[in-house]
């Protein structure tokens, strides 16, 4: 049997507006786009890909995490050349830079729904 990785899926309350978030901040494209259910792919390949579904009572992670509450069940991290940059192409797009920073060389931000996604540096 083989078995590959087919989609990562976060839930969110506006699969369309957070799909946008993404397309535009990875460079990728459509694949499929429904109300309720929205699918990105890179541009030279179908899988895996990024999809987002309609999750009416998402609530964000707290971070850094903390004994009982919303704790973050993943997320994303995208490698990148030139940190402060693409930090500051992220935050133009409507992500946040969180307070709590683990190490040098990464960055924690939020995407506009909360969800927790970190850039890094190669080697970090």
């Amino acid at each position: 049997m083989t078995m590959t990785l087919g989609a990562i899926v976060l839930g969110t309350p506006d699969p369309p507006a957070l799909a946008d978030f993404y397309r535009a901040l990875l460079g990728w494209q459509e694949a499929e786009r429904e109300p309720e259910w929205v699918r990105l792919r890179a541009p030279e390949q179908e899988r895996p890909s990024l999809s987002f579904q309609m999750e009416a009572d998402h609530t964000p992670p707290v971070w850094p995490p903390r004994p009982q509450t919303q704790q973050m069940q993943a997320h994303l991290d995208l490698q990148v050349d030139d940190l402060a940059t693409e930090t500051e192409r992220a935050c133009a797009l409507g992500a946040t830079v969180e307070e709590h920073q683990p190490q040098e060389g990464v960055r924690v931000l939020r995407d506009p729904h909360g969800h927790l996604f970190c850039l890094f540096l190669p080697g970090s």
